[in-house]
């Protein structure tokens, strides 16, 4: 896939690049994605021992990296109430960009569904106290992501639901709450279905992802996703909408600066 011209600006709003799947070659797989033309890429937090490895890799990168502080659904343990301290704690300390990844997920277990109910729930209220937005994590849990998006609805709550994959119904639902729809390489599978009604959303309420290391797009789906393999979502996206690949990448990134302010 040739890379786009150097304008314009693209922007990856959720790649774990601090990920060990990263470790041995890190700088060459982000100068991949910078020499594409992806040159702005958001860093979602999982767990407070994700948290120095973030800060490793602003300073490295302070140009082209935006932190994100927040509890991953998956990551809600018993311990739960230090992690929601640890957040806390450094939102007051210093900048982000968002509270996330947040949300809900009932794939794995749903051992923790009260806990991550009350983490999403406060996370949000944190989110809304620091004037950010939110970056929705949701896996098999739309229904219950609503829930609590319809108790906490307001002009202050927006955001990114993450990695939608959801029905044309669910999308209307989750732009109803301010929320843009992160898309990635699942709008390239085959079984992905969102391709087939996504040119009935309006651009304006498309963002950018790759969720790097993981969900690879079409041809490299099963291998580690990097965020370079934007230009194959970029490309899908082109065709789904019937605009050029440059349309695609100025319109998600004017997109994503409306949503983190940058």
């Amino acid at each position: 896939m040739k890379a786009l011209n150097s304008t314009p600006i693209i922007t990856d709003t959720h790649t774990h690049l601090y990920s060990e799947e990263f470790d041995q070659d890190r700088d060459e797989m982000i100068q991949r994605a910078i020499n594409a033309g992806i040159t702005r890429f958001f860093i979602p937090a999982i767990d407070a021992a994700a948290t120095q490895s973030m800060y490793d890799l602003e300073k490295n990168y302070p140009e082209n990296i935006f932190l994100m502080m927040g509890l991953h659904p998956t990551y809600v343990k018993d311990n739960y109430l230090d992690e929601l301290a640890h957040v806390e704690t450094e939102l007051s300390k210093r900048k982000f960009y968002a509270v996330g990844e947040i949300g809900i997920d009932l794939y794995w277990d749903k051992t923790h569904l009260k806990e991550q109910q009350i983490a999403f729930k406060r996370q949000i209220q944190l989110a809304k106290q620091y004037k950010l937005p939110i970056v929705i994590h949701c896996r098999e849990a739309f229904d219950e992501i609503f829930e609590v998006l319809e108790e906490e609805k307001s002009e202050d709550l927006f955001g990114i639901f993450h990695c939608f994959s959801g029905t044309l119904e669910q999308a209307l639902q989750a732009i109803s709450y301010n929320m843009k729809l992160g898309i990635g390489g699942v709008v390239t599978f085959k079984n992905g279905k969102i391709d087939q009604f996504l040119n009935q959303i309006d651009l304006k309420h498309i963002v950018l992802e790759t969720d790097s290391p993981y969900l690879a797009p079409i041809p490299y789906r099963g291998k580690r996703n990097e965020s370079s393999y934007l230009v194959n979502v970029i490309a899908k996206l082109s065709d789904i909408y019937g605009v050029s690949i440059e349309e695609i990448a100025t319109i998600t990134t004017q997109n994503s600066k409306d949503v983190f302010g940058i």
